[in-house]
């Protein structure tokens, strides 16, 4: 009998990185094709995470670029059709909540191919939330249901799911645990002239903030007022709304050391506030663990900060990681930057530090079960 054929779909930088994690356990049990839908399209945000993790090429990639959800989805789903049609697996697997979660949980189930989600469970219960919706369509379409958390699998016990629901950890755990080394930390933070513990990193990229204004000035500008340097990695949309808004007047203060050539969206926005180009995983990685506290709207940064016990701020209102909240590691500001200001002088810390996220072996037990579900 030949191994089973898994057509997996990824299309952002989270995505690529959990298929990091499991593309090569899969592959020792199945046959997988790597459907890339194009979402992230920038190379700082795609290519260089392809680089970075060693992933393979895609076999499929379809190119989508950005656009409205109603477009990207459509293309993607029209696009991730053909490919199911062509491929034939035995089984689709999708990470995450993105609008290439969507689109490889709907196609497929269309089409009667088995689906797979991995991080499934989550949620933050605000229907307002893209992530949210796409998350919640995806799990209620797919026959296994990877969970990181007890948390998550409550979640789908609530909603009536628990056929094919399975606690494996965290595959972003994982990865981190595998990857990141000493020296690597070291060169991060030489190359931008910051200290362990004596600096903050943010980022900041979902719709609510970035393409607001209001919303955007106000967080830039407790940011820039912290009085210590912040390590700001800006997604492309949130540069094009620094600059469509107006926001670049603020007073330079701390260029950082260039041992290399200055990045090339490389841009000081006020008093310790650097912009630099969107980041490696490591260099993400690095930044995260050695910060005194990060501040960002990301789901993955909030988990990330949590493994490396690093008090973290989240530009949200809302988050899909409650128990991060829960253990008092992580606060939520919103998008107030009297809020973040207080939050960045006495940052959360937790009495305890839960292992929440798995031993490690998350990879390993998603690509047994699929391999076995999918040779069935």
């Amino acid at each position: 009998m030949p191994a089973p054929l898994v057509l997996s779909v990824v299309g952002n930088r989270p995505q690529y990185i959990k298929a990091a994690v499991l593309s090569p356990r899969l592959r020792r049990a199945a046959r997988e094709v790597l459907l890339d839908t194009g979402q992230h399209y920038d190379h700082e945000l795609a290519g260089l995470f392809f680089d970075q993790l060693a992933l393979p090429e895609p076999d499929i990639a379809l190119g989508v670029g950005s656009g409205t959800h109603a477009e990207q989805t459509a293309a993607m789903l029209t696009g991730v059709e053909r490919a199911l049609l062509e491929v034939k697996p035995d089984l689709t697997l999708v990470y995450g909540d993105t609008n290439s979660t969507l689109a490889g949980a709907l196609a497929a189930a269309k089409l009667g191919v088995p689906v797979a989600h991995v991080e499934a469970g989550l949620r933050s219960f605000d229907r307002t939330m893209p992530e949210e919706v796409n998350r919640v369509v995806a799990d209620h379409l797919a026959a296994l249901l990877f969970c990181p958390t007890e948390a998550a699998v409550s979640n789908l016990r609530a909603e009536g799911i628990a056929a094919g629901v399975h606690k494996v950890g965290d595959v972003m755990f994982d990865l981190a645990r595998e990857t990141l080394t000493a020296e690597v930390e070291a060169a991060v933070l030489e190359r931008l002239g910051v200290a362990r513990g004596g600096y903050v990193y943010a980022t900041l990229h979902r719709v609510s903030n970035a393409d607001s204004p209001g919303h955007l000035a106000s967080l830039l500008g407790a940011l820039a007022a912290a009085g210590e340097p912040v390590v700001f990695a800006a997604h492309p949309r949130t540069v094009a709304s620094i600059e469509r808004f107006g926001l670049t007047g603020f007073a330079a203060a701390w260029p950082p050391r260039q041992t290399s050539p200055a990045p090339a969206r490389g841009e000081v926005l006020g008093p310790g506030l650097h912009v630099v180009p969107p980041v490696g995983y490591l260099e993400s990685l690095s930044l995260a663990k050695n910060a005194r506290v990060v501040a960002t709207d990301s789901g993955g940064l909030q988990k990330e900060a949590y493994f490396f016990a690093t008090p973290c701020l989240t530009l949200r209102d809302v988050s899909e990681w409650v128990e991060t909240v829960e253990s008092g590691w992580n606060v939520l500001v919103g998008a107030d930057g009297d809020a973040l200001a207080r939050a960045l002088a006495a940052p959360p810390r937790g009495a305890t530090h839960p292992p929440f996220y798995g031993e490690g072996d998350a990879g390993e037990r998603i690509a047994a079960i699929v391999a076995a579900f999918a040779a069935r």
